[in-house]
C-alpha cells in the first residue's frame, strides 16, 4: 500500500487579494482596476476615489502645485459629541493623509492651465467647514487674478456639523467666490462625483458654467428617505442619480471617468474661445473686474466684523445708519 503525504507550510502561499465590485460583485485584480481608473471592468461601476488620485487622473503629470496646504481648522465652538472635534480631525488626517477635506492648487489639464480644487469624501465625508470654504475662495481669487479657468471636483456629504453656523456660512462664501470668477469672466467647470449632497450642491458646484457628473453618482440636497418621510410620497427608483439629474436639466453631461480629462479640457478651451463678449466692455480688464469684486467682498466682511466689535449694533444699523466706523464701499 502506498501512502502519499503532502505537507504545506502555513503561510507559504498567501491568498491573492481580489477587488470586489460593490455593484455587480465581480472579482478583479486590483492592478487591473487601478489601471482602469478605479472603474469596474465588468459593469462600469465608478468606485469612489480620493483627492490625490483624482488629481493624478485629471492633471498633466507633474503639473499640479498644491496651494494653502498649511491651513488648519480651528475649534471655535469647542464642540464635543462622542469625542472632541479636534480629535476627529486628527483621526481624519491620519486616515486620509490629508490636512483637510479639500486639496487645491494650479495645474494643467491636457495642456490647458487651470486652478484645480478637489473635495475628498474620505475626510469626514468631504464636509464643508471653514477651511474648505476658505480654500475654495482662494482658488477662485487665484483663478481671477491669473486669468486661469477654475475646475472644482466635489464629493461631499454637506456641511460640517461640528462647526455649526460657521459651516453653513461657507455656502454664502463659496457662492461669492463664484461671483468673483464670473466678474473676471473666467470659466468655471464643476465635476460632481459620488456622492455630492447638502450644502455643496446648494452652493458653488451648481453655479458653474458647465456642470458634469460621473455615471451613477448620487446628487441631491436631502436623502431620498428623508424626502419620502416628509412628503409621504414614493420617489422614483432613480431619484438623485446623475442620469436623473441630467434628464431634469440639472447637469450638462454625464461623463465616464475615462473621458473626463479630455472632456474637461475641451470645455475649458470652448469657454476660453475667441468670441466677443455680449455687449460693450464697460468694466475694464478681467483682473480689474475680479479685483473690484474682491474689494466689495472685503468691504462687506469689514461691516460684519464691525458689528461684532460693537455689541448691540446691527451690521447696517437698526435705522439704516452705519453700525460703526467703516471704510467706504469701493467704486
Amino acid at each position: 500500500m502506498t501512502v502519499t503525504v503532502e505537507i504545506a507550510r502555513r503561510g507559504s502561499a498567501p491568498r491573492e487579494r481580489r477587488w470586489v465590485c460593490r455593484k455587480c460583485a465581480s472579482e478583479h485584480d486590483p492592478a487591473v482596476v487601478k489601471a482602469n481608473l478605479s472603474v469596474c471592468p465588468a459593469c462600469g461601476y465608478h468606485q469612489r476615489i480620493g483627492a490625490r488620485e483624482r488629481i493624478s487622473q485629471l492633471a498633466d503629470e507633474g503639473s499640479f502645485v498644491e496651494y494653502w496646504g498649511h491651513l488648519r481648522t480651528l475649534d471655535p465652538l469647542e464642540f464635543v459629541d462622542l469625542e472632541p472635534y479636534p480629535e476627529r480631525v486628527r483621526e481624519a488626517q491620519g486616515a486620509s493623509r490629508l490636512t483637510e477635506a479639500i486639496v487645491a492648487g494650479t495645474a494643467t489639464i491636457a495642456g490647458t492651465p487651470a486652478v484645480l480644487a478637489v473635495i475628498d469624501f474620505g475626510f469626514m465625508g468631504g464636509s464643508m467647514g471653514s477651511v474648505v470654504g476658505e480654500k475654495l475662495w482662494r482658488a477662485a481669487a487665484t483663478a481671477a487674478d491669473e486669468d486661469r479657468p477654475l475646475v472644482a471636483v466635489a464629493s461631499s456629504g454637506g456641511a460640517r456639523m461640528q462647526e455649526g453656523a460657521l459651516s453653513l456660512m461657507q455656502m454664502a462664501k463659496t457662492t461669492c467666490a463664484v461671483d468673483v470668477v464670473n466678474e473676471a469672466r473666467v470659466p468655471f467647470v464643476a465635476v460632481l462625483a459620488d456622492p455630492c449632497t447638502g450644502g455643496v450642491v446648494a452652493s458653488f458646484v451648481s453655479l458653474a458654467d458647465i456642470c458634469v457628473a460621473e455615471p451613477g453618482a448620487l446628487l441631491y440636497f436631502s436623502g431620498p428617505r428623508v424626502i419620502a418621510q416628509t412628503t409621504r410620497e414614493a420617489l422614483p427608483a432613480d431619484f438623485g442619480t446623475a442620469e436623473r439629474n441630467l434628464l431634469l436639466g440639472h447637469l450638462d453631461a454625464v461623463v465616464p471617468r475615462a473621458e473626463l480629462k479630455g472632456k474637461v479640457a475641451n470645455y475649458l478651451r470652448l469657454l476660453k474661445g475667441g468670441g466677443q463678449h455680449d455687449g460693450p466692455e464697460r468694466y475694464g480688464s478681467s483682473r480689474s473686474r475680479g479685483g473690484r469684486t474682491r474689494r466689495l467682498a472685503r468691504y462687506a466682511s469689514s461691516r460684519v466684523a464691525a458689528a461684532f466689535k460693537n455689541p448691540g449694533s446691527e451690521p447696517l444699523g437698526g435705522s439704516g445708519a452705519a453700525a460703526g466706523p467703516a471704510e467706504e464701499p469701493p467704486a
